[in-house]
């Protein structure tokens, strides 16, 4: 099949917007949805690669550039650019496709990503389903029976199991992106998402079943070994499985809706009530909100915030036993440490294969607060998951309130712009230069002029002139406690 075979299908209605006869004539061996700077390391030669143009940002030659080299790099066939986000495909990508000699196809906004991806393995495969059905599709009482079983509802690991039932002891799994496991066959080993990439490595056969959600929606049909069956059998047991995630996706949708409800009624308490009649009301509130969306009463709970409510939700399902609510970015867990020992350590250890799936930019954090005895300590874990979100970073993405334990983590979750404000308050006078300089070696030197002149090669007495300086401009009085804080506070904020 080649670039040529879906330009030629009036239903998609694609544009050439440039390609060489020679480039369009490639074999095309599968599709991949990317909206990632630098999606090359999920590409293979000879792949479709679909965008919808997310990361594409106006006047950004070097990110056009880094997008498209990715492409070359990989061995793609052709970028199919979606006209939905941006109106049209942009005149520099097309210019850096010409450079990196890689067809370029715009996507009509009418025209979804899914059923480009269908058309391609349509034309792939179709060869095979012409052959005798009995060897390479699925036989036609299977194929009733997992349509009744989609009808009815039947989750994935059912529809799994059947599909593949009349294929012998083969092992298949059903993965997500972040390489949980939805359902495997009952003669397929238990695969820990950690070993996931690892098989990757080891080859099988993978076929992806895209999501139009976020990153972490899509499944991937797993078999390690690659004769185990027909590629159509694959295709049409990947098709059941699709159908199925569309049924589940409206009732994680429902569960998503309930958990914002809950959400909102506990962003709606107020900290601190003055009446204990207003605080009864608050708690009666979020009790019921608790219940509606599915959480046991009396706790405890914690509540997590997230810089993506969808990661969120990908990584508590891979907590087993672990029961939860999530809103758009917020979670309220039930926490019982005497239950499957602690849930935040093993969604710490889950993390880093969520941020393998979004986009190397974004910065994916996680803030904890601390385990809530019942409702009425809900608002107080909110706050201090905020807090603890604005203290995570890149060395620590998971960050516990509980486990703030020095006075710069402390400062890591004040708000960048207070930071900002207390740092220039305090410390404007000083500039960048000598004096702040001195003040910093001072401080870390437990305010020892000796040591303080020796580490900046000074006289004592120039140690001595500069930090009367500092007290002057900044009106502390570095032989006080609390005004060492207030400039080793300020200078942290800087």
């Amino acid at each position: 099949m080649h670039v040529h075979d879906l330009l030629q299908l009036d239903s998609l209605g694609l544009s050439l917007l440039w390609g060489e006869e020679a480039l369009l004539g490639q074999e095309v061996v599968g599709v991949t949805a990317t909206d990632l700077e630098e999606p090359g390391r999920f590409l293979g030669p000879g792949e479709l690669v679909l965008s919808g143009l997310v990361w594409w940002a106006e006047g950004d030659a070097a990110k056009v550039d880094r997008f498209v080299s990715a492409l070359a790099e990989a061995g793609a066939t052709a970028l199919l650019a979606g006209e939905e986000t941006h109106g049209r495909v942009p005149d520099a990508l097309v210019a850096a496709c010409r450079a990196h000699r890689v067809p370029i196809v715009a996507v009509p906004a009418r025209t979804s990503f899914r059923a480009v991806t269908e058309a391609v393995y349509l034309r792939q495969w179709g060869d095979l389903s012409r052959r005798p059905t009995r060897l390479f599709a699925l036989p036609e009482n299977v194929r009733a029976e997992l349509s009744r079983l989609v009808e009815d509802g039947a989750g994935p690991a059912e529809l799994l199991d059947r599909a593949c039932a009349h294929l012998g002891r083969v092992s298949c799994y059903l993965l997500t992106a972040s390489g949980r496991t939805v359902a495997r066959t009952p003669s397929a080993p238990e695969l820990p998402a950690r070993q996931a990439p690892a098989a990757a490595a080891r080859g099988g056969t993978w076929l992806r079943i895209e999501a139009e959600g976020s990153p972490y929606d899509a499944w991937q049909l797993y078999v390690p070994e690659p004769d185990a069956a027909p590629p159509r059998v694959l295709h049409e047991i990947a098709d059941v499985l699709a159908r199925c995630r569309d049924g589940q996706a409206r009732r994680i949708a429902a569960d998503r809706l309930a958990g914002q409800e809950l959400i909102g009624v506990l962003e709606a308490v107020p900290a601190t009530a003055a009446a204990a009649s207003v605080v009864s009301s608050d708690t009666g509130a979020l009790e019921e909100a608790l219940a509606a969306a599915g959480l046991p009463p009396g706790g405890p709970y914690r509540v997590l915030v997230a810089t993506s409510g969808d990661a969120l939700a990908e990584g508590l399902a891979h907590l087993d036993d672990a029961v939860y609510a999530v809103g758009r970015s917020v979670a309220v867990l039930h926490d019982d440490p005497d239950a499957g020992g602690d849930a935040v350590d093993r969604l710490r250890a889950v993390w880093p294969l969520l941020r393998q799936c979004a986009d190397p930019q974004t910065h994916l954090r996680l803030g904890v607060g601390a385990r809530a005895a019942g409702a009425e300590g809900l608002r107080a874990s909110l706050n201090q998951a905020g807090f603890a979100l604005t203290a995570a970073d890149e060395a620590t993405p998971v960050r516990e309130v509980e486990r703030l334990d020095t006075l710069a983590e402390l400062m890591a979750g004040v708000p960048p712009e207070v930071r900002t404000v207390f740092g220039t308050r305090i410390l404007g006078e000083l500039g960048d230069g000598m004096l702040r300089e001195t003040l910093e070696v001072f401080l870390a030197n437990n305010c020892s002029w000796a040591r303080t002149a020796e580490a900046l090669h000074l006289h004592v007495n120039t140690v001595h002139y500069r930090i009367e300086r500092v007290e002057a401009l900044t009106g502390r009085d570095l032989s006080r406690l609390d005004h060492k804080l207030d400039l080793y506070a300020a200078l942290r904020c800087g």
